[in-house]
C-alpha cells in the first residue's frame, strides 16, 4: 500500500469503524447504579447533597426548603488509549490484523465507566462520602423528628463476597458518573506526523475527562454478609424504612440487587427458585432485579 494522504484517510475511516462498533458492544448496565452528570469545569460541587426534598402541608406562608450545605466535590480526571499502527505494516498491506485492535479498543473506552463506578461502589465500605462516613455505614447522620440526630445504618457489614441492593427507580441514583468529555477517536496519521518520522508509527486514540463519586447513601445497602434469605430479608427491609431528616419516609424500594460473579448462583436462587432451601415456598421470588457484573469479581 503507498503511504499517501488518500490511502491513510481511508484506512483511518476503517479503523475508526472498528473503534466505533466496539463502543456500540460496551456494556451499560452501569446506568443502573449510577445517574450521569454533566461537568463544564475541572471539579463539581456537589454541596446539595444531604438532603432530599419533601412536600409538606401550606400552613401560612412557603418554607423554602435551603439544600445543606456539603463539602463534597468530585474532580474529573483524564483518561487515554493509544494503538500504534507500525508503519510497515501499512506499506506491506498487513493491516487486518489491527481491526480487531480497534474493535477492543471501542469495547474498552465504552466499558471504562462501567468499570469506575462498579469499583467505587465496592470501595462504599471504606470510602467517604458526602457527610463524612463511609458510603456503607453504621452511623450516618440523619434528624429524628424532633430534630435530633441519630445514626442510620445501610449496612450489616461482613466479610465475604460483596453485593447491594438499590432502588434505581429515582431520579438519583446511589453513584454519581461525571462528564467532562467523553471519549473522542482521534489521529495522528499524517507521514510528517513526529511519532511517524521518528518512530514510524501512526497513532491513533481516544481521550476522556471524566470521574465518578457517590449520591444518596440512602437510596443504596451494601453487605458483605452471605446472599440469604435472612441477610436479603434484612436490606430490604432497612430500604423500605429508610428515612430521610425529620423522621420523613423515603418511600424506598429493594428493586435491584447487584452481585459479583461469585454470589449469581446464590442470587438466581433467591430472586428465581420457587423454593427455597428448606423446601418451602421462595416468598423473595421475583421481589428484585438481578444484575451481575464482572467488574464486581474478587480481586
Amino acid at each position: 500500500m503507498l503511504i499517501n494522504s488518500e490511502n491513510l484517510r481511508t484506512l483511518g475511516t476503517a479503523f475508526n469503524a472498528s473503534y466505533q462498533g466496539g463502543l456500540e458492544q460496551a456494556p451499560t448496565d452501569h446506568l443502573r447504579v449510577a445517574s450521569e452528570v454533566p461537568s463544564s469545569t475541572g471539579q463539581n460541587e456537589y454541596g446539595w447533597l444531604g438532603q432530599i426534598p419533601n412536600v409538606r402541608e401550606w400552613l401560612g406562608d412557603r418554607v423554602v426548603q435551603n439544600l445543606q450545605a456539603h463539602s463534597y466535590t468530585i474532580k474529573n480526571k483524564d483518561y487515554e488509549l493509544t494503538i500504534g499502527v507500525r508503519r510497515n505494516d501499512i506499506e506491506d498491506d498487513n493491516v487486518g490484523i489491527y481491526g480487531p485492535m480497534f474493535s477492543e479498543m471501542g469495547r474498552s473506552t465504552g466499558a471504562h465507566p462501567c468499570e469506575l463506578v462498579y469499583k467505587l461502589l465496592k470501595a462504599g465500605f471504606a470510602t467517604t462520602c458526602y457527610d463524612g462516613q463511609y458510603f456503607f455505614d453504621t452511623d450516618h447522620p440523619v434528624l429524628d423528628a424532633t430534630g435530633t440526630p441519630q445514626s442510620v445504618v445501610n449496612t450489616d457489614g461482613g466479610g465475604g463476597e460483596p453485593w447491594f441492593l438499590i432502588d434505581d427507580s429515582r431520579a438519583l441514583k446511589p453513584l454519581l458518573l461525571q462528564w467532562r468529555k467523553k471519549f473522542e477517536f482521534i489521529a495522528k496519521d499524517r507521514p510528517t506526523d513526529e511519532n511517524v518520522f521518528q518512530k514510524k508509527e501512526f497513532q491513533y486514540g481516544a481521550d476522556a475527562r471524566m470521574n465518578v463519586g457517590f449520591g444518596f447513601w440512602q437510596f443504596a445497602w451494601g453487605s458483605k454478609q452471605t446472599l440469604d434469605d435472612a441477610h436479603y430479608k434484612t436490606a430490604r427491609a432497612a430500604l423500605a424504612n429508610m428515612t430521610g431528616d425529620y423522621g420523613r419516609p423515603l418511600g424506598l424500594q429493594g428493586k435491584l440487587l447487584v452481585v459479583g460473579p461469585n454470589n449469581e448462583e446464590a442470587a438466581r436462587t433467591l430472586l428465581r427458585a420457587e423454593r427455597n432451601a428448606a423446601g418451602a415456598t421462595n416468598v423473595w421470588m421475583g421481589s428484585a432485579e438481578m444484575l451481575v457484573s464482572p467488574w464486581l469479581a474478587a480481586a
